[in-house]
């Protein structure tokens, strides 16, 4: 089947004669239709998916990462002391992760049921109002700032939410098998680039008001209060860039055929928009013979008890809970030290200020050092780390490479953490620290952070994949939640930052049980996506194609399910 031309099965379903519904012929027309798909040869319409993909993970990274330098500018603003308290801390870092959670789980959920196409760019729309709203927020008599920030931090954290199930299972579902692993690494990866970005807006800032900054009232800072904002409102620059090719974005023909059950509007989105030359801008769907009875065929659908009947057998719940467990673990540690960097830089005095250096010269050095600090980390562990995983995960694998990276990072972690006062006591042992501190953002991002969320987005059959996917991201960002929550009352145990080397130590233990977690999920190399969902696929479609006003048609009823034994 994979030579066939799925425009043929169309053909053969616009005849009069009985058997163009068939069973037969609808089977052979999915099959051919898919195979097309997981055969097509890599083209600017794959690249264009990842591009348009990948700028929700930049704007995603961006947003959530700022606030790590932000917060210490908020603090000089409006913070006791020139800093922010503890829970104000607390406050600004946990709200977004929890957003997400929100995000993750509502969003991936609507995608099933309406499809991809129609939820894509309303995520993005949130992000966008989100940051203006915190560039925007003021001080009142009825109203603190950072209560204002916290929840807009928090709308911010639905859209992000939203945004990792569809940029996901999108460039999944368009993408052929050889290069899906690459497609959806090349998506993540953007994460890297985002952190980075806010680093390098952060610098730019901060040297641009160098000399508003110097003249400024040392009690006061105020041109301190322009650079957090002008930070934190750049952030919808990119997604205000994307919104319209979110929108305008095709329906995933998996999601046609499977879901929306229209096996023929399918066929025709292919042939149009992957393997026909010039199919960029082209036309999305059916003309000519149009669409005006749609023709569905019955085929699986989602509803709650086969969800539960899916889930509940141990080839399909298993992989699941490792999914969940493994994106848990590793946002732990990630989101643990990601947002909490300043601190980290900080705490081991690496780009400290010299102690000659006093008043709102101090203030403008500890910025900048934050800047550069964060940017050395960016450029040297997390954008390599991403992109080294892009040179091997269809070649060596998913899961090789996510237990390397939790191996690497359980050693890492454990030696930072026993060796922390001997690494901090001197300035070459500091260094060291921070080349150490490098290379867990390398594997993170050459492990389990570039991986965790490929393993949904190929499993599962269409019509829960991008529940599925919510479900895995959502622990994730539990687990970054637990992070920010046990980071910010343990830190302090003992005095200032006197926790941290026990808090890298506690990192480590989860990075043991990621690698344990990892050994339950199932490898997608060379897989199709259909061979992933564990479910037969030679007889998919049950029962001949009806039009949607067919009184035969029995609509709401539920239709077998055909599973591999």
């Amino acid at each position: 089947m994979p030579g066939r031309n799925a425009l043929d099965g169309v053909r053969s379903l616009g005849k009069e004669d009985a058997d163009a519904d068939s069973c037969t012929t609808l089977n052979e027309t999915r099959r051919a239709t898919l195979a097309e798909i997981d055969n097509a040869r890599f083209s600017w319409f794959h690249v264009r998916v990842c591009l348009i993909a990948g700028v929700g993970f930049f704007t995603d990274s961006y947003d959530i990462f700022a606030i790590s330098i932000a917060s210490v500018m908020l603090g000089y603003v409006y913070g006791h002391g020139q800093h922010l308290s503890a829970n104000q801390d607390l406050g600004i870092k946990v709200a977004t992760p929890v957003g997400t959670v929100v995000g993750q789980l509502l969003f991936g959920w609507l995608a099933d049921v309406f499809g991809r196409k129609p939820i894509y760019g309303y995520e993005l729309m949130l992000m966008i109002v989100a940051s203006f709203g915190q560039a925007l927020a003021g001080q009142g008599h009825g109203a603190n700032i950072i209560g204002v920030l916290v929840v807009w931090r928090f709308v911010m954290g639905v859209g992000i939410g939203g945004d990792y199930p569809l940029s996901s299972v999108i460039p999944a579902e368009f993408s052929s098998t050889r290069i899906r692993g690459r497609m959806l690494t090349a998506v993540g990866a953007n994460q890297g680039w985002g952190q980075l970005t806010a680093a390098l807006v952060s610098f730019i800032i901060t040297r641009a008001y160098k000399p508003a900054l110097l003249a400024d009232d040392p009690l006061v800072l105020a041109h301190v209060d322009y650079m957090w904002r002008l930070l934190i409102g750049l952030g919808c620059v990119p997604g205000a860039i994307a919104l319209y090719f979110r929108l305008t974005i095709p329906e995933t023909p998996r999601f046609t055929m499977d879901v929306e059950r229209n096996v023929r509007r399918a066929a025709r989105d292919v042939t149009r928009v992957i393997t026909e030359s010039g199919a960029v801008g082209a036309a999305y769907y059916v003309d000519g013979e149009s669409d005006a009875v749609v023709r569905r065929v019955r085929a699986p659908k989602a509803t709650r008890r086969d969800f539960v009947k899916y889930f509940s057998r141990r080839e399909n719940l298993v992989p699941l809970l490792g999914m969940c467990y493994s994106w848990f673990a590793i946002d732990v540690a990630f989101y643990g030290l990601g947002l909490n960097t300043s601190i980290i830089l900080q705490a081991i005095g690496f780009g400290s200020p010299s102690a000659k250096v006093t008043g709102v010269e101090a203030v403008y050095e500890n910025l900048k050092n934050i800047a550069v600090g964060n940017m050395i980390l960016a450029v040297a562990g997390l954008i390599p780390g991403a992109w080294t995983t892009f040179l091997f995960i269809d070649y060596w694998g998913r899961k090789p490479i996510q237990l390397l990276g939790f191996v690497m990072l359980t050693i890492l972690y454990i030696i930072m953490g026993f060796a922390y006062h001997d690494l901090t006591a001197t300035s070459a042992g500091r260094k060291t620290f921070v080349f150490l501190y490098c290379l867990t953002n390398f594997f993170s991002n050459f492990g389990p952070n570039s991986t965790v969320s490929v393993f949904p987005g190929e499993s599962f059959p269409t019509r829960y994949r991008s529940t599925a996917f919510g479900i895995a991201a959502a622990s994730g960002k539990v687990g970054a939640v637990v992070s920010q929550v046990g980071f910010g009352k343990l830190v302090n145990i003992g005095g200032e930052n006197a926790f941290v080397p026990h808090l890298l130590e506690i990192f480590a233990f989860f990075m043991l049980t990621g690698a344990l977690s990892t050994l339950v999920l199932k490898e997608g190399k060379r897989l199709t996506l259909e061979e992933m969902s564990n479910e037969r696929q030679e007889e998919f479609i049950l029962g001949k194609a009806y039009s949607e006003g067919d009184d035969q048609a029995e609509t709401g009823k539920e239709q077998g399910h055909i599973f591999d034994q």
